[in-house]
């Protein structure tokens, strides 16, 4: 009896919840309809122009936005015919502003004359807040281990797929970035995770990542705030243009 009772009951409850759904569907359609808050209008831009509400970190005519990651001064990387190029040994750079979450969008290029082999071939890394390389290199008929090609989190996440372009030829990566979040006492309470089109293509699929990258060891997290985009010099002459970063 007692489950006579219980079936009973759950058939009520399921007409109740059909009779209810049907009633939406023949309600008013404005009832479901929201109209604030209005989402700002903005200029889309175009493959060379970026969006309106975009910061442009690097538009071809200077370094303004940049600083040496060493000492904080003058950047000794080139800027020539609107390009940013590599000079080994200047050290990286740095954004002179700081980001957390964020879209950005980079172009990059190897140098045409294929030099080395390896990590030694059109090798240089764009660092999420400092931290986090998603990493730059010629992949294009050149082997490396997986976690260290183009368009891998360098040392922790592969690529679904190589899309790298002949040495050369401008690449672009376009990078979705949600920042690590931390707990008052400095332990982790949410990874960063990301999103990364290389050329159009998608390697990176809202992945988590372990921590901050590191050449020897694995990845751990400590606590920090917002912090800056950095581009590495690893000694070839890499170039990069139209470097925009939206704040998310």
């Amino acid at each position: 009896m007692k489950n006579m009772k219980y079936l009973f009951f759950s058939l009520s409850v399921l007409l109740a919840m059909q009779s209810e759904s049907s009633a939406q569907q023949q309600g008013d359609p404005k009832a479901t309809e929201v109209w604030q808050p209005v989402p700002p209008v903005i200029e889309p831009g175009n493959a060379q122009k970026a969006p309106s509400d975009a910061i442009v970190l690097f538009d071809g005519s200077s370094l303004n936005e940049w600083v040496s990651a060493k000492n904080g001064g003058q950047p000794g990387w080139t800027v020539e015919n609107g390009i940013l190029t590599v000079k080994g040994g200047a050290g990286d750079i740095k954004t002179k502003q700081q980001f957390s979450d964020c879209q950005l969008h980079i172009e990059w290029r190897t140098p045409a004359k294929v030099e080395g082999e390896g990590q030694g071939r059109g090798n240089s890394g764009i660092f999420l807040m400092e931290q986090y390389e998603l990493q730059v290199l010629d992949n294009y008929n050149n082997k490396t281990y997986s976690n260290g090609q183009a368009g891998s989190l360098y040392k922790q996440l592969i690529p679904l797929v190589n899309a790298c372009r002949k040495p050369g030829e401008w690449q672009s990566y376009d990078v979705i970035f949600t920042a690590p979040r931390f707990k008052s006492d400095g332990t982790l309470e949410s990874p960063a995770r990301i999103t990364v089109l290389h050329n159009n293509v998608l390697v990176q699929n809202n992945v988590e990542l372990t921590g901050k990258t590191l050449y020897i060891g694995k990845p751990f997290y400590e606590k920090h705030g917002p912090l800056s985009i950095q581009l590495q010099d690893h000694g070839n002459p890499v170039s990069f243009r139209n470097i925009w970063l939206r704040k998310l």
